[in-house]
């Protein structure tokens, strides 16, 4: 597969998952009352009012990730009132809860095609799993070629995302998630105290050394999940 091919799957992959999870903030914040995001465009799919608010993590920082590496990076951000999260802390927990939620639901999703696929013969299961290659096409070349990567990144990609955003670490979701399972003034006092820059920038790094020793496991477990009779390792 050529690289500019290669690296068109792995975007349109990237930007549909980010926008899903953008969009899974957004619902949820309108449904508990705070239409900040709504206003401003993103209870949608449309990958558009996503890429404004963020250009440099939904377009640069994709494309700089790929030609480094090949792989992408990026990330967008919701907006939501601060005044309507500290009145409703539960609130804002369930809302920080539908980002990563819905990353749990593609990977359901993609899964399930993927199953689909083999059912309709035109997929088969690897012999090694890696990111791009939880499925693989029964032809080298042509279009399920191309839908068995995206699949495969998809499903992967939105794992990755799932577990990563629910470490309880600021600024991930999992910290503001932390308000939906405590006390209100406990998740008030929690908040003030997570929601410091200082403490963003050390949880991301934290974050970033904690997420290969979590992933691995939870990857392996779903990829078994999905091939239950396979025994990947």
């Amino acid at each position: 597969m050529e690289e500019i091919q290669f690296g068109l799957i792995w975007y349109v992959a990237l930007l549909f998952s980010l926008t899903l999870h953008e969009s899974g903030h957004a619902w949820a914040a309108l449904r508990g009352g705070d239409a900040t995001a709504y206003w401003a465009g993103q209870v949608s799919l449309d990958p558009r009012p996503h890429i404004r608010r963020e250009p440099f993590g939904t377009v640069l920082m994709p494309l700089l990730s790929f030609s480094m590496s090949g792989m992408m990076i990026g990330w967008a951000s919701t907006p939501y009132d601060p005044r309507w999260a500290y009145v409703y802390p539960r609130r804002a927990g369930w809302m920080a809860l539908a980002g990563p939620g819905t990353n749990l639901l593609l990977v359901v999703a993609s899964g399930f095609a993927i199953r689909l696929g083999i059912m309709a013969d035109v997929f088969e299961a690897p012999r090694v799993i890696l990111f791009t290659q939880v499925v693989v096409a029964n032809s080298v070349t042509g279009i399920w070629a191309v839908i068995a990567v995206f699949l495969s990144i998809l499903f992967t990609l939105n794992l990755l995302l799932f577990v990563f955003n629910l470490i309880p670490l600021p600024p991930l979701d999992g910290s503001a998630a932390v308000g939906a399972f405590v006390g209100e003034n406990t998740a008030r006092r929690f908040a003030a105290f997570v929601n410091r820059p200082s403490l963003s920038m050390l949880g991301i790094i934290a974050a970033w050394f904690l997420i290969g020793p979590l992933f691995g496991p939870v990857q392996r477990a779903a990829v078994n999940l999905l091939y239950p009779e396979f025994n990947y390792r």
